[in-house]
């Protein structure tokens, strides 16, 4: 069985330490608040994250960094993307040995326009590096934790190293799928959560199916768009890490980028909702990056501008739909004869 240190302890991190401890790995948990590491330890829950979960009792949580990854062959990143750098730049000075390293995360950077294996690889030198990895797909930490089937896929360079992840993970409840388009998984990982603030926005305004159905199809056209211009396999959209998150993201109460967006079409600002959310929203951050990206890859991605107008030009909600049902005439099959030419 493998030694694993989970380094993040929210609700993420926490439904993999259970999956993990399942399968019988030595399972270590670090979280950088010392009264919820001792209530991993003493009482085996984590019910800020996981309200009404029981954790196995073979989970060890840890304060310590250092003592958390001794002697550690394989570290699932699970922190936002806004801390991964510093998180890093600490493990880095703790590491004596090459570790492989899965991240879990799903965003971009702004600024550095960088994907998370990026900013692994950047960090982290080449000998204390064994491999990156990540785990993505249609996955909420709520119903991973209660064991209800869910199947993700895992995405390296390194084939080999997926499948070390994939023979870690996997079990009768937790499918793990493997996939060499480490591009196109981050990319559709990351740029789902925007098109569920959409859907969330569109919901808050109460538009119907029809409303969510166009934004959940337009949106996967945006986020092929823009992969296939950063060299990913446009079939990679066709998958768990493109339309299977992409619909779970759009269309559960689970998730957050769902809720802030509701939060939004209802009329709240930007940061009441974040106030009111208490966890991460990663796609407010990833809207930056991919505005961004957009502009200096001169890529048409409406949907996104009209989020990135919401969040950071105060455009109210029903203002910003207005105007993508306004734009000009276009022909829907251009983006599948692109993407047909691709492959």
């Amino acid at each position: 069985m493998g030694r694993c240190t989970v380094i993040g302890a929210g609700s993420w991190g926490t439904a993999l330490a259970i999956v993990l401890a399942d399968n019988g790995h030595e399972v270590r948990i670090w979280g950088h608040r010392e009264n919820q590491i001792n209530e991993i330890n003493f009482k085996h829950t984590n019910e800020k994250y996981l309200p009404e979960v029981e954790l196995p009792t073979s989970i060890v949580g840890y304060f310590d960094l250092k003592a958390a990854i001794k002697d550690i062959e394989t570290i699932i990143l699970a922190v936002p993307t806004k801390a991964i750098r510093e998180v890093l730049r600490n493990l880095v000075t703790l590491l004596t040995d090459k570790v492989l390293i899965c991240h879990v995360s799903k965003g971009i950077e702004p600024d550095t326009l960088k994907r998370i294996s990026e900013m692994i690889m950047e960090e982290v030198p080449g000998h204390l590096l064994q491999d990156v990895v990540v785990l993505s797909g249609p996955s909420h930490a709520e119903e991973v934790s209660r064991r209800q089937p869910t199947t993700v896929t895992a995405s390296s360079i390194n084939m080999e190293a997926a499948e070390k992840i994939q023979d870690l993970f996997i079990n009768q409840h937790f499918r793990v799928y493997t996939n060499p388009d480490i591009i196109g998984v981050e990319i559709g990982g990351a740029l789902k959560n925007i098109i569920a603030l959409g859907a969330g926005i569109s919901d808050g305004l109460g538009f119907g199916d029809n409303a969510k159905a166009a934004l959940i199809t337009r949106g996967l056209a945006e986020i092929s768009r823009l992969g296939m211009k950063m060299g990913a396999n446009p079939l990679t959209f066709a998958g768990l890490a493109g339309i299977g998150d992409l619909i779970v993201t759009c269309t559960s109460v689970h998730s957050r980028n769902w809720r802030a967006g509701n939060l939004l079409g209802k009329g709240h600002n930007l940061d009441e909702v974040l106030n009111n959310m208490g966890m991460v929203v990663e796609g407010v951050r990833t809207t930056k990056a991919a505005y961004q990206l957009a502009k200096k890859e001169n890529i048409e991605m409406p949907i996104t501008n009209a989020i990135y107008n919401i969040l950071f030009n105060n455009c109210p909600p029903k203002e910003a739909v207005e105007g993508l049902m306004g734009r000009g005439k276009t022909h829907e099959m251009e983006d599948l004869y692109l993407n047909s030419k691709k492959l």
